[in-house]
């Protein structure tokens, strides 16, 4: 039997602490945010939808978008009992130089559209966390302002070959001279994507608006004060060569860049360069030839071309064919500090971020930039630990099963599918082989995972 008694104040207080009210609203919903799809909630809801879905959105269905995210679930992680991990070492080098972390800021375009601070924000917080940031050629803080916020840390600059070739040139150099150290040649925009949300809210250059776009803005008058009382958007490192926003938005697309044009800035950069955007081995290989320091497995975040190919189902192919002969870094779809693990543990000596780092600086400005990065390094530090690996060096393919989802369809089913095609006489010659690979394809289609359906709620997010 239960001896019942009152409860003593004093005994009360051991037990329950009150949390002491956070009166900084920013900080009070940045601190409340645990994951970086917390960040994204916190943005959607701050940011005009025409902002928001430029930054959240992809090419067409979004497939590509959608396959990237489910890559990373579907990963299996295998840890170390008995490995004692008390603490972790983060840090590694990368292209030359340190970086604290295994991941840096990828470039964004327009990113003073999604909060005025921009690039200055993500420029400032990851020089303060010690990992590199990257600038576009459609950023909308100039080269020389990325620098004067981030003086002291590594600053890359990531090059569009435009149509006046001049113009890229200039911009090679600028960054070369205002200390920037690697710089991301960019191969997979020959021509703009179709990016399906940005035409359905007038999100053009020039805007067209609808009374939808306006009604969804009118709720947040902070983004619009933040807006109208700071410096105009525009492409700020190539606000001198001339043109409407426009005009150099199309000048950036030009299908006829080739190996000549990277040789040419080859020799005009003095730093590490990297080429961006390679989505297959042959090219892999073809681009470590013409002596790039490395190279970025990445399908632009799903805004180019959709269906392409998953960048982290290609690192292990990739890793296994040119690692020994250069750096392999990987985008695209990273929302998860154990996206980040599982992406070294298979080979890539770096990851970058994009998507991850724009939700944090809609969420909050500078403060949900470090948001962002303190999320997805407790995240790497939790997942090293629970595998048993103290640093960087210790992550091994062997802590890390890609569970399968998409299968590629067999030699057989596609042997099969070309004698169905073929002229009628043709089919009966062979029909006794068509119908043993037939056979033989099904069994193997029978045994393979069904493909998951490639948009799940959260990963089209």
């Amino acid at each position: 039997m239960v001896t019942r008694q009152f409860p003593k104040p004093a005994e009360l207080l051991e037990l329950m602490q009150f949390k002491k009210p956070e009166l900084d609203a920013r900080k009070r919903r940045l601190d409340a945010a645990l994951t970086i799809y917390d960040l994204r909630t916190i943005a959607k809801r701050r940011t005009p939808k025409a902002a928001f879905d430029y930054t959240d959105g992809a090419a067409e269905g979004e497939l590509s978008l959608a396959r990237a995210r489910q890559a990373f679930e579907d990963v299996e992680f295998h840890p170390d009992v008995l490995r004692p991990a008390e603490s972790v070492d983060l840090s590694t080098e990368i292209l030359g130089g340190p970086s604290a972390m295994p991941f840096g800021i990828a470039p964004t375009g327009f990113t003073r559209l999604m909060q005025t601070e921009g690039e200055t924000a993500g420029a400032g917080a990851a020089g303060a966390a010690g990992i590199p940031f990257t600038l576009s050629t459609l950023g909308t803080t100039s080269i020389e302002g990325v620098k004067a916020a981030n003086p002291n840390g590594r600053n890359w600059f990531q090059l569009y070959v435009m149509r006046d070739r001049e113009i890229s040139y200039g911009l090679a150099r600028r960054a070369a001279a205002a200390g920037f150290d690697t710089l991301q040649f960019t191969v997979d925009t020959p021509v703009a994507g179709a990016r399906l949300r940005d035409k359905r809210n007038g999100f053009s250059i020039p805007p067209q608006l609808t009374l939808g776009t306006i009604i969804n803005a009118i709720p947040r008058p902070w983004w619009w004060y933040d807006f109208l009382t700071t410096p105009k958007l525009e492409f700020a490192s190539l606000s001198t060569t001339g043109g409407t926003v426009g005009e150099l938005l199309d000048a950036a697309m030009d299908p006829t860049i080739s190996y000549d044009d990277l040789a040419i800035i080859r020799d005009i950069w003095p730093g590490k360069i990297v080429v961006k955007g390679v989505q297959n081995v042959a090219d892999s290989k073809r681009l470590i030839d013409a002596g790039v320091d490395g190279i970025i497995l990445s399908n632009h975040g799903g805004r180019q071309l959709d269906r392409a190919p998953i960048p982290f189902r290609l690192l292990p192919d990739v890793v296994r064919e040119v690692g020994r002969d250069a750096t392999v870094m990987v985008d695209t779809g990273i929302m998860n500090g154990a996206d980040i693990v599982a992406s070294i543990a298979l080979g890539a000596k770096f990851t970058l971020i994009g998507r991850a780092y724009l939700y944090g600086l809609m969420a909050g400005g500078r403060q949900g930039v470090d948001r962002t990065i303190a999320i997805l390094r407790s995240e790497i530090e939790r997942t090293m630990k629970l595998l048993g690996v103290s640093s960087i060096a210790e992550l091994e393919p062997r802590h890390v099963t890609q569970l399968q989802r998409l299968v590629p369809v067999s030699a057989p089913v596609a042997a099969a599918a070309s004698a169905a095609s073929a002229p009628r006489a043709a089919r009966s010659a062979g029909g006794t082989a068509a119908k043993t690979a037939a056979s033989s394809a099904g069994k193997a289609d029978a045994a393979a995972p069904r493909a998951a359906k490639p948009a799940a709620s959260r990963a089209k997010a």
